[in-house]
């Protein structure tokens, strides 16, 4: 596993837009797993700037609230807002997680499966919404979302009480099935869990952990 210490947020969003940047230009058919939050913001900028091709790309998030995808703050509309609207992908080619999930990990499976993960990791070591506790066999699923990711995410609505409970992930198991993985990691309340979920027990308590056993891993942070 490559684990690399990079000076600031500007460093990890250029470098990581690097990486996408080579994987689409390399392989225009790419299918890619792409994240939300506040980490990946920068990311999509740079990516923005550099005016690819993205008209062949599949792209597919890694999670969305059980909310109305016409919210403000669903993933929907923020991936719109932050690079959808921004690039030239396809509509079609924007997938999310949905009832029934079959159909999206049958999406992911079709012709040799995802090219390329993109991943944040949660304060208490969640990956996409899979929280603590969740089987590293686990599959794309409605997961009930933790107090401690409840809390953290009650900065992007107006109020905790507006923070959805529940939502819609990519499982362990499928996220592992990636060609590639690259973990970005921004901040310093990020370190702790960092660490342990690197060079700790590969254990369902810490989610990120699993990581230690894919073959193709790559960690960027800043402080």
């Amino acid at each position: 596993m490559k684990i690399k210490l990079l000076k600031d947020y500007e460093e990890l969003s250029s470098l990581v837009a690097n990486i996408v940047e080579t994987q689409i230009k390399e392989q225009p058919l790419s299918k890619l797993v792409l994240p939300t939050g506040s980490t990946p913001l920068g990311l999509y900028d740079e990516l923005v700037k550099r005016e690819l091709d993205w008209s062949s790309v599949i792209a597919f998030n890694l999670d969305e609230y059980i909310m109305n995808i016409d919210h403000p703050y669903s993933y929907h509309s923020y991936m719109r807002k932050n690079l959808f609207d921004r690039i030239n992908i396809y509509p079609d080619n924007c997938h999310f997680p949905f009832r029934p999930t079959l159909s999206f990990e049958d999406k992911m499976n079709v012709n040799k499966g995802i090219d390329l993960c993109i991943l944040g990791i949660g304060t208490n070591g969640h990956i996409a919404f899979n929280e603590p506790g969740s089987s590293f066999k686990s599959r794309t699923r409605v997961v009930d979302l933790s107090e401690q990711t409840i809390q953290d995410n009650s900065r992007f609505f107006d109020s905790i009480d507006d923070v959805p409970k529940q939502a819609i992930t990519m499982g362990l198991g499928t996220i592992m099935e990636s060609k590639k993985i690259v973990l970005m990691v921004n901040g310093t309340n990020k370190l702790q869990i960092l660490e342990r979920a690197m060079y700790g027990g590969v254990t369902e308590d810490i989610p990120a952990s699993i990581l230690q056993r894919h073959n193709n891993v790559e960690v960027y942070y800043c402080d």
